[in-house]
């Protein structure tokens, strides 16, 4: 007896689903007013949704609540007064895809960090100088010091290597054989050996002003405070420390054409300290004139300081860069590059003493020392500034004065002695 009254509640729903989808139909007007009177565009309601059973009734039976089916909401469909279905527009935030969008996909953002590290930079290729050195490390040599130690050198695609020689005497015979592509001297040694025939030119000026200087025992000196050089033992380093230097003051400070012979020499080397201290010789002509007298006072000796430049001789460069001129044109980039470093080097000096000073010592400790650090004052002033540039005066003044002596035998163009790399080559 349930069967039939359920199958009169199956046609009841189905007639009141009929009803409800008329009364949303709009009644459409009679045909003959249909040109007179405009249809009205009803109006868009978003929120009118129609639910239908998503499956249709089975023999008109109706389904019991716990077999119903889920129904999918739809919105419904809307005529304009063309009689054309449209859909309600769509949400703002729901925005219509492009045709190059709906063809390849919607745009996607451009990532703005990088995840993964960038390529690493390749370092431009650097050249290797070996810079054979005149003595041990010591502030005259400041401005290669500071070029290395604040980067100077590396920016200009140069590996400086600073070497101390065995022997004070060996840098200058090193560079002639083409085992090192630099070495360090004096202007007076450079004219002495390229009297000699060695290929060695001047490319750069360190220290501008003579550091040269006879260095005697003050207990030579009598009651009027003066010293008599005849006879006493006097020793000198290099042979421009002897036959350049020391003869030209001896021939002022004695009156003879040759003051040499008056005298007994010896050749010292390194242990000048240690021959002073001990007392072995007199006195000693040294290329380091603001150091050794204040090692020597640490001592407990002391001394009396005869400048060169003061006794006969004309100005001079104290502390040049010499290269070998057969082999210069293949280092001649490079060795510019090394000067450019070390003109920036001492202007950063000068503008910064002793901050330049306190570099140094932490670079190389061992010139943290009293002597090392009170000659400083008296030798940074002296750094050449412009270390390319060639005082051609001065070169050929001490060249002329030399041959005077008898020093040389024939006078040695200015082009081979020194040249300008700051300029076209000669």
């Amino acid at each position: 007896m349930a069967k039939p009254h359920r199958s009169r509640m199956a046609r009841a729903l189905a007639g009141t689903i009929v009803i409800l989808l008329m009364s949303f139909s709009p009644q459409l007007p009679a045909e003959a007013d249909r040109e007179a009177v405009p249809l009205p565009a009803p109006p868009l309601r978003l929120d009118t949704i129609v639910k239908v059973p998503s499956l249709l009734l089975r023999d008109t039976e109706a389904l019991a609540p716990s077999e119903a089916t889920p129904v999918i909401e739809v919105p419904p469909s809307i005529k304009d007064s063309g009689h054309r279905e449209r859909r309600p527009s769509i949400e703002p935030h729901e925005r219509r895809l492009t045709e190059p969008e709906r063809l390849t996909g919607p745009a996607l953002d451009v990532p703005t960090m990088v995840s993964e590290p960038a390529d690493p930079i390749v370092p431009p290729p650097t050249t290797r100088l070996t810079v054979t050195l005149d003595w041990y490390l010591n502030p005259q040599h400041a401005s290669l010091l500071v070029a290395r130690e604040k980067g100077m050198f590396a920016r200009r695609g140069l590996d400086v290597a600073l070497v101390v020689p065995a022997d004070p005497s060996v840098p200058a015979k090193l560079l002639a054989a083409g085992r090192t592509d630099l070495a360090l001297g004096r202007q007076p040694q450079l004219h002495l050996l390229a009297d000699k025939g060695l290929p060695l030119v001047r490319v750069a000026t360190l220290v501008a002003a003579p550091v040269s200087g006879l260095v005697l025992s003050d207990s030579l000196e009598n009651e009027r405070r003066e010293i008599s050089l005849e006879g006493l033992h006097i020793g000198f380093i290099g042979v421009d420390g002897r036959d350049a230097l020391l003869a030209g003051m001896l021939k002022e400070l004695l009156g003879v054409a040759s003051g040499l012979e008056l005298v007994e020499l010896e050749d010292v080397g390194y242990s000048v300290l240690d021959a002073m201290r001990e007392q072995r010789i007199d006195g000693v002509l040294v290329h380091h004139r603001y150091l050794l007298p204040r090692q020597l006072a640490d001592e407990g000796v002391m001394t009396r300081i005869l400048p060169s430049e003061a006794y006969g001789l004309p100005a001079y460069d104290g502390l040049i860069m010499m290269a070998n001129r057969d082999q210069l044109n293949g280092k001649r980039d490079a060795v510019r590059r090394l000067i450019s470093a070390l003109e920036e080097a001492t202007l950063w000096i000068v503008n910064h003493p002793q901050e330049a000073w306190q570099l140094l010592e932490r670079a190389e400790p061992a010139l943290a020392d009293h002597s090392s650090r009170d000659a400083w004052d008296d030798i940074f002033p002296r750094l050449a500034l412009q270390p390319a540039a060639v005082d051609r005066g001065r070169y050929l003044r001490f060249e002329q004065f030399l041959l005077d002596a008898g020093a040389v035998e024939a006078a040695t163009p200015l082009e081979r002695l020194a040249i300008d790399l700051g300029t076209a080559a000669p």
